[in-house]
């Protein structure tokens, strides 16, 4: 079972083997969501599924959304309920990539481990990867949900989330190290695309989610990651440390990261900048 990174190379066994696994391609378009479809049409691993961040993997009912902000959380019924629709169980390995440096398939890998099902890695390097593994490539739209279903059935969480008021509640505390996935212009506040603020939540640390990588496209050896997360938090509890970005998306790649470096598991605030700013009474701080 692979449950952080899992190479082109090692994708290819897995198929070859026969293997019950599912692979997900989460590419994405942050500044043109319409463009997702295009983009999977144009060429994804032969066999995957589609998992759109916008339609899949978050929600803009109200009443399936768990926290708020630009991309809410749906519940973990009504993500179950879509993967079985897609023919994904509980004994599958799933497989999450997209052609994004990792930005996007983070959310499927963090909400399958939120669903207690640990049997989720990144594809290392995304489709560039397997493309240049000679991975087969396919067209089209992708397969048409199940008219049956298969039956996903949910766990106790692996991962834990916080919301704004837990966030609010323990502000300025040892007890909470946040760490802001955004670019360090957007963090600083001298640019917002997005939001209608700018800046960041007080007293966070910037670690943009890019910094993970290497110019490649892959994650950085977990050494060097170690090393680099360890200067970061300053001598500060990883298990402290609460990650957070505009929507909750971006920040996945460094829970994943410090996983992979071995410092244990870290936090996600879904709710990030994006629901942050619009809270009343909260404070905003720019550098």
């Amino acid at each position: 079972m692979y449950t952080t990174l899992i190479s082109a190379a090692q994708l290819q066994t897995l198929q070859q083997q026969g293997q019950a696994l599912m692979v997900f391609d989460c590419s994405f378009d942050l500044m043109k969501p319409e463009a997702a479809d295009g983009l999977f049409e144009a060429a994804h691993i032969a066999g995957a599924v589609h998992a759109h961040l916008d339609r899949n993997l978050s929600t803009h009912d109200a009443a399936l959304a768990v926290n708020g902000g630009r991309h809410p959380l749906p519940s973990r019924e009504s993500v179950a309920a879509w993967l079985g629709t897609m023919g994904f169980t509980n004994n599958m390995q799933a497989v999450v990539y997209d052609r994004n440096g990792a930005n996007y398939c983070g959310r499927l890998w963090w909400m399958l481990k939120w669903m207690g099902h640990d049997g989720v890695a990144v594809l290392d390097g995304g489709l560039q990867a397997w493309q240049a593994a000679g991975g087969a490539v396919a067209a089209g739209k992708s397969a048409p949900a199940s008219a049956s279903g298969s039956s996903f059935t949910l766990h106790a969480p692996l991962r834990r989330w916080v919301s704004t008021a837990e966030v609010s509640a323990q502000l300025g505390r040892p007890e909470l190290t946040l760490v802001d996935a955004r670019g360090a212009p957007r963090f600083r506040g001298e640019v917002e695309p997005l939001d209608p603020i700018a800046g960041h939540i007080p007293g966070a640390l910037n670690r943009p989610f890019n910094e993970n990588m290497t110019a490649d496209g892959f994650f950085k050896p977990a050494a060097v990651l170690r090393a680099e997360f360890k200067t970061l938090l300053a001598g500060r509890d990883p298990q402290t440390v609460v990650h957070h970005c505009g929507s909750g998306v971006s920040a996945v790649p460094n829970v994943l990261a410090m996983e992979i470096a071995g410092l244990g598991l870290s936090t996600l605030y879904p709710g990030s900048w994006s629901e942050w700013c619009n809270t009343s009474g909260v404070p905003c701080a720019k550098s």
